[in-house]
């Protein structure tokens, strides 16, 4: 079977604000950066690592020294105009409000629709599987964003959860595992094995 850590980046300052942050590329906060250097994950295979410099910061502190790849379609929703806000800051605020109504399945005004981010996110999941199993790899990590992880879970957790319910806080993951040749036929599953 083959192994994958699903990592979100650690925390930023707009993390600590509880802002949306998407396209903003922040680096890691001091506080970040700390918990970071407290964790310790095996090292895999390969590191597939999204472009923002928080997930590129995030891969230099888990794993000092290590050739990591770089997968744009990894990268954070563009949440448009509430971009850098905070829920207070958007208090009032009528097209928030809609959005919140919705369940979150809404557009972003001026970013991405759930569904476009969804189809990006699973093409660069798909160049991920691809390489490994093309190099014949038994493990990798992917460095990504909190939306970017919850989006792979929904749509191959087993076991089966909604969107929401696969939150994971900064610098933690998911180990799942799935089997390459199944999954090139169709089998497309992540089965949970840890939450860290």
């Amino acid at each position: 079977m083959f192994k994958i850590w699903l990592i979100r980046h650690g925390m930023t300052a707009g993390n600590l604000k509880g802002r949306y942050i998407g396209k903003t590329d922040e680096h890691l906060c001091e506080q970040g950066r700390k918990a970071l250097s407290e964790l310790s994950y095996p090292e895999p295979d390969e590191i597939f690592v999204s472009p923002m410099i928080r997930c590129r910061e995030t891969a230099e502190i888990l794993f000092p020294g290590k050739r990591f790849r770089i997968i744009d379609q990894l990268a954070e929703t563009d949440f448009g105009d509430f971009e850098n806000k905070n829920y207070r800051e958007l208090a009032g605020n009528p097209q928030y409000q809609q959005w919140v109504d919705s369940g979150g399945n809404l557009p972003f005004p001026g970013g991405e629709s759930r569904e476009e981010f969804r189809r990006r996110t699973l093409e660069g999941f798909q160049r991920v599987l691809t390489a490994c199993a093309r190099e014949n790899k038994g493990s990798a990590a992917v460095i990504a964003h909190g939306g970017t992880i919850m989006t792979l879970m929904e749509a191959f957790g087993y076991p089966r959860r909604d969107f929401y319910s696969w939150h994971v806080k900064n610098g933690h993951c998911y180990l799942v595992e799935t089997d390459l040749k199944l999954w090139q036929s169709g089998r497309q599953i992540l089965e949970v094995r840890e939450e860290i």
